[in-house]
């Protein structure tokens, strides 16, 4: 009977007709109910499956032998979880005359609890549909309703709401009854159905006058077409808003100065003076930013910041002429354009500059000096379109900017300057590696709803003697292109790893990410290198987290994969940074052994009022919470923005609002008040490990 038993696929066991007890079990049922032999055999069989149903069956079969019964269940697991089973349960009489009750299940545990996750991902996918701000309609290839929102209805202002129901064709013919050419967009709306795969925008006019923006898009499901979604918004708002953006749009509103735009069509002005026969025109475009504005408004407050830049366009006005342009680009940046001006008018122009702006302000009882740097391009050497010539002026300006400020310099092309240049810079970056003089900094990573610490990411600074302090968004896009990015990278992670050592020596329990360029992952012995700087610095591996771009999933996916793997069973902590800058898809965060998304800044900037970031956003967390992943944003630096993450589900945040990147011991000055003392059972195990 035992071997019969053994040989069953499914769990299984016999209880004794007489004693009602369990006398033969197999090891598929053992292993379903975490038991060893000793623990079952012998047991009153309601004791493995105790639903009330399987008590009172029990009850009946010790009066009638022929009792069966079949039905699902629930038993509970040695680990106390609960395990979901189809169970039946069937008499057996010997010949001999002894009775038993065959008692089989089916694991059903993975299926139930499949359909509720399916449920919860549907539900929490209906309430992002029903948060987004456009009007959301999805048809099947015959354009019968599958689905739409609320804000659809709304917007159509379709009678009483939300009457049709799936299945419904007849909805477009309430969409027509509220257009100003129903017929025309009958006609649309055929051609969009008959093209399954045709995307579209189009702008609809209604009777009531109002405008809103159609957009389709085919649904597909395994590469085929199954319907298609509109979304709809409306744009009424927005285009009388941009009416009167365009009355106003020609001028700064601080300044009263033209702006950029107008700018842009003044230099497109002077460039067509020299048709028809006429000699070609010559001006110059003067580039301005002031130096140090930023210490303004900090120290003084934007208040004063305004009246600066106030007074600055009242005095430049002093350094052009009737037919010379001012404008303000935006910030404390400006533009002079001179009318007929080559290298020694536009020299002089310069110089005018300086000459105004080195007169002192003074506001109140407040007296200081503000300088500018200034960048000369002349037309048409120095660009042939208003953004070619604005483009070299500004190089120009940053060139001023990099030599010491408060001057003025001319455009020299790039092949004679930017490359000379780059290889300064390359080398400069090669011997700032060798002599040491790189350093990371740490950005607070912290848990949403509590304000604390969990983490900190390491972000590298370089100060030159020379240049002084130089952006990685200057360096490291070279780094990447030469390939040394690979040796910083290496050097970031050994440092990062040795600070969060240090940190956990001091008692401060500190995990650190890491930033992982595509190309030093690709690099054949990099498992190796952070299994060898975690087993020097004898850091635990589940305080490093390694963050990865996008890029790296839609390289080599296999053996990005097989990569993956190995640092996940070093026990190192993966994350994707930058999310939704990239190309990544669901198949491969689902693939892949991703713990972390990181929402990148661009799309945390117009949090809570774009409606667009809002959108991402929202999509993000909900798509991270469905696949079980924390999910971090960066760049948060007002309230409104974290308030509107923590209440969409993110689980942490980074960001000025909180702290910048800090130097080590001011980031542990800054986190130690926050965090506990580490117990004593961590004290333990550094005990344990430094004896090791």
């Amino acid at each position: 009977m035992e071997a019969l038993l053994e040989g069953l696929p499914e769990p299984a066991w016999l209880v004794d007709g007489e004693s009602l007890t369990v006398s033969v079990i197999n090891r598929a049922a053992l292993r379903l109910l975490g038991l060893k032999p000793e623990r079952a055999l012998g047991q009153q069989p309601a004791t493995l499956c105790g639903s009330l149903e399987d008590e009172a069956f029990w009850q009946g079969a010790a009066r009638d032998p022929f009792a069966r019964i079949r039905s699902d269940t629930v038993l509970t697991h040695s680990d106390g979880q609960p395990r979901w089973v189809s169970r039946a349960i069937s008499p057996i009489h010997t010949p001999e005359g002894d009775r038993y009750w065959l008692v089989m299940l089916h694991d059903q545990t993975r299926r139930r609890r499949a359909e509720a996750e399916r449920e919860t991902l549907l539900a929490e996918l209906r309430a992002t549909l029903e948060s987004t701000a456009d009007g959301i309609l999805v048809v099947d290839l015959a354009g019968r309703v599958r689905s739409f929102n609320r804000r659809f209805a709304k917007l159509w202002g379709l009678p009483g709401g939300l009457q049709h129901e799936p299945g419904d064709a007849g909805l477009w013919l309430s969409l027509q009854r509220v257009m100003h050419d129903g017929e025309q967009y009958r006609m649309r709306i055929e051609a969009l159905l008959d093209a399954p795969l045709m995307r579209s925008s189009d702008m609809l006019r209604l009777a009531d006058g109002r405008v809103l923006e159609q957009v389709s898009l085919p649904q597909m499901s395994r590469g085929e077409p199954i319907g298609r979604v509109f979304s709809f918004r409306d744009l009424s708002e927005k285009l009388a808003a941009h009416q009167r953006i365009e009355e106003l749009g020609r001028s700064d509103v601080l300044t009263g100065a033209p702006n950029r735009r107008a700018l842009a069509d003044r230099i497109i002005q002077q460039m067509a003076a020299g048709a028809d026969g006429e000699p070609p025109p010559v001006f110059a475009l003067l580039h301005l930013d002031l130096d140090r504005f930023k210490q303004i408004n900090d120290t003084l407050g934007h208040s004063y910041g305004d009246r600066v830049l106030r007074e600055v366009v009242e005095r430049l006005q002093g350094a052009v002429g009737a037919h010379d342009t001012l404008a303000r680009l935006g910030g404390d940046e400006f533009a002079l354009l001179i009318d007929g001006a080559q290298m020694f008018e536009a020299e002089a122009a310069a110089r005018r500059v300086q000459q105004l702006l080195a007169q002192p302000f003074s506001f109140d009882t407040l007296s200081f000096t503000v300088t500018a740097s200034c960048g000369i391009a002349l037309y048409p050497g120095d660009g042939g379109s208003p953004d070619e010539l604005l483009a070299s002026a500004e190089r120009a300006m940053h060139w001023v900017k990099e030599s010491g400020r408060a001057g003025f310099r001319f455009h020299v092309p790039r092949k004679e300057v930017d490359l000379l240049s780059r290889m300064r810079l390359d080398h400069a970056m090669r011997q700032a590696l060798a002599e040491g003089r790189f350093r990371l900094h740490y950005q607070p990573q912290v848990e949403l709803g509590s304000d604390r610490v969990i983490g900190a990411e390491a972000l590298i600074r370089w100060r030159d003697p020379q240049r002084g302090d130089i952006s990685p968004a200057e360096f490291i896009p070279l780094a990447e292109e030469s390939g040394f990015v690979v040796a910083i990278g290496d050097w970031v992670l050994r440092e990062a790893v040795d600070q969060a050592a240090h940190w956990l020596s001091r008692g401060l329990r500190m995990p650190v990410a890491v930033n992982v360029s595509a190309l030093q992952f690709q690099q054949a012995h990099f498992v190796d290198s952070v299994a060898s700087a975690l087993r020097d610095a004898a850091l635990p591996a589940s305080m490093l987290e390694l963050e990865l771009t996008e890029g790296v999933l839609v390289g080599d996916a296999d053996e990005g994969l097989k990569r993956m793997q190995a640092l996940a069973a070093l026990g190192v902590t993966l994350s994707i940074d930058d999310f939704g800058t990239g190309y990544s898809s669901l198949g491969y965060l689902k693939r892949f052994p991703i713990q972390r998304l990181k929402i990148d800044r661009s799309f945390v900037q117009g949090l809570p009022n774009d409606p667009s970031d809002v959108g991402i956003a929202n999509a993000i967390v909900q798509m991270g919470r469905a696949l079980g992943l924390q999910v971090i944003a960066e760049g948060v630096e007002t309230e409104a923005q974290r308030d509107f993450l923590a209440q969409a589900g993110c689980h942490e945040f980074q960001g000025y609002l909180f702290a910048p990147a800090l130097r080590p011991e001011e980031f542990e000055q800054r986190v130690r008040p926050r965090r506990h003392v580490v117990d004593a059972a961590v004290s333990g195990w550094l005990g344990l490990a430094s004896a090791g």
